[in-house]
């Protein structure tokens, strides 16, 4: 290291400096953050690019694998194979999670997040101070990294603690109930985080999202795309378009949209997510839904369906949108794969093993 001095300054700071050169980032900057985390990476291995890749895919790989083994412990009902078939072995899953990329560093502190406060919830086991060190670790590392994407997802793991806190007390709470609960908590917390800065407040975060939308789009108009002809940057028009963005983030690209084998790729496991969504739809109408218990698939499927939203509305372009979804890809394959009618298909592959 040439400059220890400059280096640490770096660390504490937001500005990067190089021969003269001055960069400034704004404080919520994951690329800058990014950077910090590659630097002390590089000190620890002598800038070799293979062993940072290393421990980064190690690193996301342990976090998905504590969440698909507190899974498969705590509710040995559900199939054996959802956990790590969804978190371990799903294609695209991965592949961006693996590497020099934003995507381990977030999808293993998520993934590990999510497996803490579930054993936690549903485990009984005591909290020691090293857990909560971890525990506090984890959470800042998925704010540096995407702080709307662990938004959504602390949301859902504290509402998932609460309904078990309440239900421990022998508070049964029916799911319309916990919907409505999650509900309040969702729309009380947008209101505190306007009240305490500007930046959350919806006329921000709807002309934001727009300006994302619109930059995005003029950059992807000779590669497939999603276009929202009157979208607004109004609460009730990014409402009305969410469903279709959620669903546009799971299932595009479709077969025959892009010529590039990357498109064909994404293409072939998109069919995959519709077969499932199917099905699980079918199953749900035939009370076939499986035994993961109600409060881990509403607190999952909110953050599914939140992220899908808003990455659907502000990453127009399919190629960027099929990296960024990865972050809840894995928890909505783990909830595709709940049905009986998959559980089936699972328990017969393990056999056949």
């Amino acid at each position: 290291m040439t400059d220890p001095s400059g280096w640490i300054a770096t660390l504490g700071g937001e500005t990067f400096r190089f021969q003269g050169q001055e960069l400034v980032f704004h404080g919520f900057s994951n690329t800058f953050f990014f950077i910090k985390l590659l630097s002390v990476l590089n000190l620890m291995t002598g800038g070799i690019a293979w062993l940072n890749a290393l421990y980064l895919s190690v690193f996301s790989f342990m976090g998905c694998w504590q969440l698909a083994k507190t899974v498969g412990h705590l509710f040995p009902d559900t199939p054996p194979l959802a956990g790590p078939l969804a978190l371990l072995a799903w294609p695209s899953v991965v592949f961006w999670s693996a590497g020099i990329t934003k995507e381990s560093v977030l999808l293993g502190s998520l993934a590990w997040l999510a497996a803490w406060v579930l054993q936690k919830s549903y485990g009984g086991v005591l909290v020691r101070w090293y857990s909560v060190v971890g525990v506090c670790l984890l959470t800042w590392l998925s704010f540096k990294m995407r702080f709307f994407f662990a938004v959504f997802l602390l949301l859902a793991l504290a509402h998932l603690l609460l309904i078990r806190v309440l239900q421990g007390i022998k508070l049964p709470l029916a799911n319309w109930a916990q919907v409505g609960f999650l509900f309040m908590l969702f729309t009380g917390g947008a209101w505190f985080a306007g009240m305490v800065s500007p930046v959350f407040r919806a006329n921000k975060f709807t002309s934001q999202l727009i300006y994302s939308y619109s930059e995005l789009e003029k950059k992807s108009k000779d590669k497939p795309h999603l276009q929202y002809q009157n979208l607004k940057p109004t609460l009730s028009s990014i409402a009305s378009y969410a469903p279709l963005a959620a669903l546009n983030t799971v299932t595009r690209p479709l077969p025959g949209e892009g010529k590039e084998l990357k498109y064909l790729v994404s293409g072939i496991e998109n069919l995959a997510h519709i077969a499932l969504l199917l099905l699980s739809v079918w199953a749900v109408v035939r009370g076939r839904a499986g035994k993961l218990p109600f409060t881990v698939v509403l607190a999952f499927g909110f953050y599914c369906f939140m992220l899908a939203a808003l990455i659907g509305l502000t990453t127009p372009n399919l190629g960027t949108l099929s990296r960024y979804r990865v972050a809840f890809l894995p928890f909505l394959v783990l909830l595709l794969l709940q049905n009986d009618y998959v559980a089936r298909w699972l328990q017969l592959l393990r056999w056949r093993r």
